[in-house]
């Protein structure tokens, strides 16, 4: 080993159907505002906010399912990971005016800096990386 160490925290929630979205969002921010992000990356955490909503989303009304939600800051990357009990991956579809949904993943795509969707043991993983602007990661605390 070259004495180097890994830093990460992390944080988890389950959300069950009868959970709103907006607990999702409210309780993501309080750990971004941990990291200072509120102040010194707003847009980067109004990015994350949305694609939490979106996924979230996207387990309660397409999978019927609860969502386990999983923040990890690394210092270097912000993932977020929805697992659902969906198999059914997520693709963006395009925009159409014949649907009422089915954009969510057109802007998880545009939001994130990266994402993805795996299978997994019951289920499905969906996950998003987020880099905050430079500046932000200077008054972070890691």
């Amino acid at each position: 080993m070259s004495g180097s160490s890994v830093r990460a925290v992390g944080w988890a929630r389950s959300l069950p159907l009868n959970s709103g979205v907006k607990a999702a969002r409210d309780w993501a921010r309080d750990h971004l505002e941990s990291l200072g992000w509120t102040r010194s990356a707003p847009q980067t955490v109004d990015a994350v906010l949305l694609t939490i909503s979106e996924l979230v989303t996207n387990a309660h009304v397409h999978a019927h399912s609860s969502a386990q939600l999983v923040l990890t800051w690394d210092t270097r990357c912000l993932h977020v990971a929805v697992h659902d009990t969906s198999a059914h991956l997520p693709t963006p579809r395009p925009p159409s005016d014949q649907r009422v949904g089915g954009r969510g993943m057109l802007l998880v795509d545009a939001l994130a800096d990266d994402w993805q969707a795996q299978p997994c043991t019951h289920g499905k993983v969906v996950h998003a990386c987020f880099t905050p602007p430079a500046h932000a990661t200077e008054t972070d605390g890691s």
